[in-house]
């Protein structure tokens, strides 16, 4: 079948999906449907048909009807709902049809949504996304692993799509992201505590300082903005990762302390409304600061 021929569907149409199909521009819109969830709710459904209109694509409204007849498959929703959809999908799915899993998921997550597709006749792949997608849209870095990589490999080049096999079972791919993502996250949250802690206790001066002496390399107040936007933005959806690699440092019989932790930073600052952009918030650091401890302190853990 010639790539231009495949029938492609995604599943949640949040940043990730629009990334990449932004990235393929008109290249692909024709051959692209998407079903999100949020299309069953009156305050979201419009967010989500605008998107739509504007990456000129074509929606559903069943997970059914986006899937039966869909070649390619990409599952980009949050983490803790990507067991269910590829639970669900796998009643509708059809012979031969590929399943991406482009979650931030545990192996062992992976590997039960892997059951249910190829028991059910599709075939599963292990995705670990590698950088932020919004920046290299179609073309951020992703390995696959899982007994299909080699034959979806072919195809996702063609798309085209950054890919890299990485040699192993279903779990393998996403084990290198997931390890990734206890350092990364990690360090935001870590930022996020020093930050917030120093304007707090009026020694943020001295204390970035020190940091930058120490670690040359590492711009401290460049990072923390950053962070803090990130977090922002899509702290909650982090937290559910941050709890599925608590799942897997539970499955490899390891302590998870600094992943728990992690998670709830995310989770309280994500669930903050974000009303300043990465300038204002570097033109106003400090109030900036002083007002987040403030709305973080209204939160009951």
């Amino acid at each position: 079948m010639s790539i231009d021929s495949y029938a492609i569907a995604f599943i949640g149409l949040g940043e990730a999906a629009s990334s990449i199909i932004s990235g393929w521009g008109n290249l692909r819109n024709i051959q692209i449907k998407a079903y999100d969830i949020k299309l069953h709710s009156i305050e979201t459904r419009g967010e989500i048909v605008s998107r739509a209109k504007e990456l000129n694509i074509r929606i559903k409204l069943s997970l059914q009807e986006l899937v039966k007849d869909s070649d390619l498959i990409f599952s980009t929703v949050t983490a803790d709902q990507a067991l269910k959809v590829a639970r669900a999908s796998c009643q509708f799915i059809k012979d031969g049809a590929y399943f991406f899993d482009l979650n931030s998921c545990a192996p062992s997550s992976k590997k039960s949504a892997c059951k249910s597709i190829e028991t059910n006749g599709g075939g599963y792949v292990d995705v670990a996304v590698m950088a932020p997608v919004y920046a290299k849209k179609n073309l951020v870095p992703l390995l696959i692993s899982g007994d299909k990589a080699f034959q979806a490999h072919a195809i996702l080049e063609k798309l085209p799509m950054d890919v890299k096999i990485i040699e192993g079972p279903v779990g393998k791919a996403s084990s290198i992201k997931m390890v990734r993502s206890i350092m990364v996250k990690g360090l935001e949250a870590l930022t996020a505590e020093c930050a917030l802690a120093a304007v707090e206790a009026d020694v943020l001066d001295e204390v970035f300082n020190s940091i930058s002496v120490e670690h040359p390399h590492f711009d401290i107040i460049k990072h923390s903005i950053y962070n803090f936007d990130r977090s922002l933005s899509h702290g909650k959806r982090r937290a559910e990762e941050l709890k599925e690699v608590s799942k897997m440092l539970d499955d490899l019989r390891l302590a998870n302390h600094m992943s728990k932790a992690t998670a709830i930073w995310q989770n309280n600052i994500g669930s903050l409304e974000k009303t300043n952009s990465m300038s204002e918030i570097k033109d106003n650091f400090v109030s900036f600061a002083k007002q987040l401890s403030a709305e973080l302190r209204n939160i009951k853990e």
